[in-house]
């Protein structure tokens, strides 16, 4: 199949789009998403956030990996930076910040939207307009569990951007009732669009299977030797999605 060709799923308005992404460009934007995005910390939230300091700019590729990051209670214990780049950072928020313990969207005007990321995105999937974005990261003993993105006002398509090692991604399809369930492996550079009745569908990753980065991002370094072969043993997956009509 050529790269890129939409392939229709058997859930309405499920699409895969295989080797959507060359590895330049899997590797450019891997650097938006990981250093530029990643070291504002200000702006844009980690899982990090709410259990340790970190500095401002947080530049997590370019400081050394013993760089050691200070808990904010006693309930934990100080990490360096290469224990929190191997397992602890899960997730990093773009544009609207996202509260994982309300369930919801924050009032108010959003932070901007990285431009790159949005232009790149809206120049694939032009029906949809980027306001919002969670960056996962997947070790291979990661999972994501069964879930509904149900928190955004809008029926656009939500955008799903493979990078590293593959992942098994399941959905429920077959209509309202969900009866039947669709698994795919994702591979790095593929991307799903969720849209129409799949949108809200229950989905999730059960399984990343290690030792399947592609070789031309394994020496993805984020800028600093400290890190070539990173991305060895790492799934980050770009979930973009639209607030509002």
């Amino acid at each position: 199949m050529p790269p890129g060709c939409w392939t229709p799923l058997t859930s309405p308005g499920l699409q895969l789009v295989p080797s959507l992404l060359p590895h330049s460009v899997q590797s450019a934007l891997l650097t938006t998403l990981l250093t530029t995005s990643l070291s504002d910390t200000s702006t844009h939230k980690t899982n990090l956030h709410a259990h340790y300091t970190l500095p401002t700019p947080c530049e997590f590729f370019v400081l050394p990996p013993t760089t050691v990051l200070s808990p904010l209670s006693s309930i934990h214990k100080p990490i360096t930076l290469s224990q929190a780049l191997s397992k602890k950072l899960r997730w990093v928020t773009l544009g609207s910040q996202y509260d994982w313990t309300l369930k919801q969207y924050p009032t108010g005007t959003p932070p901007e939207f990285p431009e790159g990321v949005a232009r790149f995105v809206s120049g694939c999937f032009p029906e949809i307009t980027p306001q919002a974005a969670i960056v996962n990261l997947y070790s291979p003993s990661d999972t994501l569990a069964p879930h509904r993105d149900i928190s955004e006002a809008s029926g656009a398509g939500l955008v799903s951007i493979s990078f590293g090692c593959a992942g098994v991604f399941v959905i429920g399809c077959g209509g309202e009732e969900e009866n039947e369930v669709l698994a795919v492996k994702l591979n790095s550079g593929d991307a799903v669009v969720m849209a129409g009745s799949s949108r809200w569908a229950w989905h999730s990753v059960p399984k990343v299977l290690a030792g399947t980065c592609p070789e031309g991002l394994e020496q993805w370094d984020g800028g600093s030797e400290n890190w070539k072969g990173w991305m060895r043993g790492k799934r980050v997956n770009l979930n973009v999605r639209q607030m509002w009509d």
